[in-house]
């Protein structure tokens, strides 16, 4: 990349781009190139969100909690919504299987009008 000085560029137009579905999860792909403390370098990263900022807002934290880096020294490249066979990263693929399920291991009853002091404890796992 060749690095620009502010005083040279000229914004031509710069206008908000809504969500057309802003209910429906989509998978987003974005190129990313960070300096870290060895060199600068390319990535290709996948996350599962219903908007494009909150895509890239994950892909913050993540570099910030895997590579360390800070948000000053990374330059996001592009940013693609991708179908859902176009995808390579097995975290983004396990969530594509439509009979995927989600354990609730530890339910706790809310409070019905028995006593509270009674003589076995109640089962919270089902």
């Amino acid at each position: 990349l060749k690095k620009e000085i502010k005083n040279n560029g000229e914004i031509l137009r710069h206008s908000l781009r809504s969500n057309t579905s802003p209910t429906k999860i989509k998978n987003f792909g974005i190129w990313v190139r960070y300096d870290s403390r060895s060199g600068s370098h390319n990535m290709y990263r996948e996350y599962r969100d219903v908007s494009r900022t909150g895509a890239v807002t994950q892909c913050y934290r993540d570099m910030a909690a895997r590579h360390r880096a800070r948000a000053h020294s990374i330059q996001i490249m592009k940013i693609e919504s991708i179908k859902a066979g176009d995808t390579r990263r097995p975290l983004t693929k396990q969530m594509h299987d439509n009979k995927i399920e989600f354990p609730l291991p530890h339910r706790v009853l809310k409070y019905t009008k028995k006593s509270l002091f009674v003589a076995n404890r109640p089962s919270t796992m089902q």
